[in-house]
């Protein structure tokens, strides 16, 4: 569906808009997704009513206002929420089952039954094999919202088909990117220079960044081995449990196989500007993700509205979104493949300039304008169906 201008029919109305999700200085991927779509939101000249989720594991925000915050557990909370939202013109509720209180964070269904306004509920996760409880919830959020969003249509898929939501009420719309333009790949890699990876992102066991450690270490053929990068700290609730024993032990592993040498460990922190600017230094981004069910991934998104091409494990987000040319899916915990792939992009400039094409033809429609756009002209539809059923 193609996007048009930022001001477009559907954003001229100004519109009072409630966002329910975590948020900064929280550090998770809902917190990040909620600040760019509000800061696009308010940009367009509306306003945002952010309800901040404090699950406890956090200080509360600063510098960020917000109009209520929804504590998990304290049911007084969400009363207070919900009467603040029900003034809103239309309420995006961000879902994700570990950041609301109860059993698979079932607290979010009174929240959504204290609303007494339109609401558009942005699903994050939908579980290939949910439990019995999992898919209980899941089903009661998308009936008490109006609308569900998902990012991919591995994941509309998945919520028609394996939970039987009605499908009129489930609308794709992807991921934003950080990202304002795609950049051109660095001239060392379009002149068939030393490759340099990059993975980013929160660390914690399951991103399978050892894998490509153990990738690298099967490249020495090669008269100059890529430089891999690993930018991010540990997650913070993974941190708690565990603290860094995941970054130390992939410290530890490029040691073992002989390529510390070539892996820098980067905990620096960027913000978006900054962030992006990293990004395009990069010849190629690399998600080795151990998960198969994964039908979001904002890293993803980024990297290739940053216009790079990308190695990734077969997730079915980079499934579908390299399926057209952007990168290379690989089999999951597979170095040899992982290698192959690497080889490939490190050996072949022609090949990765034709992903990076790719990438940047793609990289439009996953801007943050143009997906606050699409939320825009949803929030059009819903009030546009409220002031039908009144009259």
């Amino acid at each position: 569906m193609p996007i048009g201008p930022r001001h477009t029919a559907s954003s001229l109305a100004r519109h009072r808009i409630g966002l329910v999700s975590t948020y900064p200085p929280k550090l998770c991927g809902l917190a990040t997704f909620a600040a760019a779509l509000e800061d696009e939101l308010r940009a367009d000249g509306h306003q945002v009513d952010v309800v901040r989720i404090d699950d406890g594991d956090d200080l509360p925000a600063v510098g960020r206002p917000v109009v209520a915050e929804l504590v998990n557990g304290v049911a007084a909370t969400v009363r207070r929420a919900g009467a603040v939202l029900s003034q809103c013109d239309v309420v995006l509720v961000q879902h994700e089952y570990g950041i609301y209180g109860g059993d698979d964070g079932d607290e979010v269904l009174a929240l959504l039954e204290s609303i007494q306004a339109p609401t558009i509920v942005i699903l994050h996760t939908v579980p290939e094999v949910p439990t019995a409880n999992q898919r209980t919830v899941l089903i009661a959020v998308c009936r008490a919202a109006d609308r569900v969003v998902v990012m991919s249509g591995a994941a509309r898929d998945r919520l028609i088909g394996s939970y039987h939501v009605d499908a009129s009420s489930v609308v794709t719309i992807p991921h934003g990117a950080a990202a304002s333009a795609p950049l051109p790949l660095p001239a060392e890699a379009a002149d068939g220079g030393r490759t340099h990876l990059l993975t980013w992102g929160l660390l914690g066991p399951g991103k399978g960044i050892e894998h490509a450690i153990d990738a690298l270490s099967l490249l020495g053929d090669l008269p100059q081995r890529p430089r891999y990068t690993v930018a991010g700290v540990t997650h913070p609730k993974v941190f708690q449990n565990r603290g860094d024993e995941y970054r130390l032990s992939l410290i530890q592993r490029s040691w073992a196989n002989g390529v510390a040498g070539l892996v820098t460990f980067d905990d620096t922190y960027r913000n978006v500007a900054e962030l992006t600017r990293f990004v395009g230094t990069a010849s190629a981004v690399v998600l080795p993700y151990d998960s198969r069910e994964q039908v979001t991934s904002g890293v993803l998104v980024d990297a290739i509205a940053a216009g790079r091409p990308v190695i990734a494990t077969a997730f079915p987000h980079a499934i579908e979104l390299l399926s057209s040319g952007a990168g290379i899916v690989v089999p999951h915990a597979d170095p040899v493949a992982l290698a192959d792939a690497i080889r490939l992009v490190a050996t072949d400039p022609e090949v990765l300039e034709a992903m990076g094409a790719e990438a940047r033809r793609l990289a439009p429609s996953l801007r943050w304008s143009s997906v606050a756009e699409r939320y825009l002209q949803l929030t059009a539809e819903l009030l546009h169906a409220s002031e039908s059923v009144a009259i």
